[in-house]
C-alpha cells in the first residue's frame, strides 16, 4: 500500500481509500451488518488505513458500522473521512436547496443541501457520536449548497480545525469556479469527484487547478459502482432497489464490453481482476491523491487493496488510455 499526503496537511491516506457508501444500504438494495464490519476490518489488514463515509450513507448507519468496527483499534492509524451537508430530517425547516425526494423503508423523505454553519455544527456533533469517536480527520461538504454562501461554510470549517473536532477541511463535486470561490476563504485541503476510465471529464480544468494549488483529489465512482469489474455482463443481477439499475443506463453498455474484453488480457497478464487493473490505473493518474472503492464484504476488501501490488508501464498505461479516447466526456 502506498500512503500518500493530502493536499496542504500533514494527513497521510492510504491510496487505496475504503468508500462507505454501499454498506449504507440505501440505494443499494440493503445491506449485511456482520459482513460489512468483516469487510472494514479486512480494509485495515491490509493496509488500507482510510474510510470515507458520509451521514446520507443509510441515514447514519455507514457511520455507525464503521464506528464498531474500529471498536478497540489504534485510532492514532486510522483516518476517517466522513461529510456534512445533506439533511433528510426535517431539521432544516425547508431551508437549504432541495436536491431529490427517496423512500427509504417505507418512509418518503426529502433531501436538501444545506451548509450553513449552525447545520455544519449539528451534523459534527452527530457524526462524532456515530463515529464512537472524538474527532474527524477529514470533514468534507457532501454538495453544493447554492442557498448559503461559501464564505459561511468554510469558516465553519475552519472553526472545528481550531476546536480540535476535524483535523482537515475538504469539498466534494465542486467545479474549479467552487474551488477558486471557496479558497478566498480558507483553502480547502482536498475535492471528493467522480473519477472513472468512463468519466474523465475532470481532467481538462480541475485536475490543473489542484495539482498547482495543492488540493488533493479523491477519486470516487472509480469502478463505476460495479460495471468496470465485468460481472454485470456476467448474469450479475441487481435488486429492484439498487439504484444502479438507472446508473448504468447513461453509458453505452455495448463499448463498455468491448473494451473490458480487450482489458481482460492485461489484467489476466498481471494475475489480477478487472476491478483490480481499473482501480491501480486510477491511482496512477495525474492529480489523484487517493481512490474510494467500496466493498460488502471481506474478499472484495482484500481484493481492493491488493490491486496496488500491480505494476504497469508507461507504455501499458498508454495502450490502455488509447482504448480509451472514445469515452472521454
Amino acid at each position: 500500500m502506498e500512503y500518500r499526503t493530502l493536499g496542504n496537511t500533514d494527513l497521510k491516506l492510504s491510496a487505496i481509500t475504503y468508500g462507505a457508501f454501499a454498506i449504507g444500504g440505501t440505494m443499494w438494495g440493503g445491506t449485511q451488518k456482520k459482513e460489512s464490519i468483516e469487510a472494514i476490518h479486512a480494509s485495515l489488514d491490509n493496509g488500507v488505513t482510510s474510510l470515507d463515509t458520509a451521514p446520507f450513507y443509510g441515514f447514519g448507519l455507514s457511520e455507525e458500522l464503521i464506528g464498531e468496527a474500529i471498536k478497540g483499534k489504534d485510532r492514532s492509524k486510522i483516518q476517517i473521512l466522513t461529510k456534512f451537508g445533506l439533511v433528510w430530517d426535517g431539521s432544516n425547516q425547508g431551508k437549504g436547496q432541495h436536491f431529490f425526494d427517496i423512500e427509504d423503508n417505507g418512509r418518503k423523505l426529502q433531501v436538501y443541501k444545506y451548509s450553513s454553519k449552525a447545520n455544519i455544527v449539528r451534523e459534527v456533533e452527530d457524526s462524532l457520536k456515530r463515529l464512537d469517536t472524538d474527532y474527524i480527520d477529514l470533514l468534507q461538504q457532501h454538495w453544493p449548497d447554492a442557498t448559503t454562501p461559501i464564505d459561511e461554510t468554510m469558516e465553519a470549517m475552519e472553526t472545528l480545525i481550531r476546536q480540535g473536532k476535524i483535523r482537515a477541511a475538504g469539498v466534494s463535486n465542486h467545479d474549479t469556479s467552487l474551488l477558486k470561490e471557496a479558497s478566498k476563504t480558507f483553502a480547502p485541503a482536498s475535492n471528493q469527484v467522480a473519477y472513472s476510465m468512463l468519466n474523465r471529464s475532470i481532467e481538462a480544468e480541475l485536475v490543473p487547478y489542484a495539482v498547482e494549488n495543492n488540493i488533493g483529489i479523491i477519486a470516487y465512482s472509480p469502478i463505476e459502482r460495479g460495471l468496470l469489474s465485468g460481472k454485470y455482463f456476467q448474469n450479475e443481477t441487481l435488486k429492484n432497489d439498487d439504484h444502479r439499475n438507472g446508473y448504468f443506463g447513461q453509458f453505452d453498455l455495448e463499448k463498455v464490453k468491448a473494451f473490458l474484453e480487450k482489458l481482460e488480457p492485461v489484467a489476466a497478464g498481471k494475475n489480477a481482476t478487472l476491478a483490480q487493473l481499473v482501480l491501480r490505473w486510477t491511482t496512477l493518474q495525474k492529480g489523484i491523491t487517493v481512490v474510494l472503492a467500496g466493498a460488502r464484504n471481506a474478499g472484495q476488501a482484500v481484493s481492493n487493496a491488493q490491486a496496488m501490488s500491480i505494476a504497469l508501464s508507461a507504455d501499458e498505461l498508454q495502450a490502455i488510455n488509447g482504448e480509451l479516447v472514445d469515452f472521454r466526456r
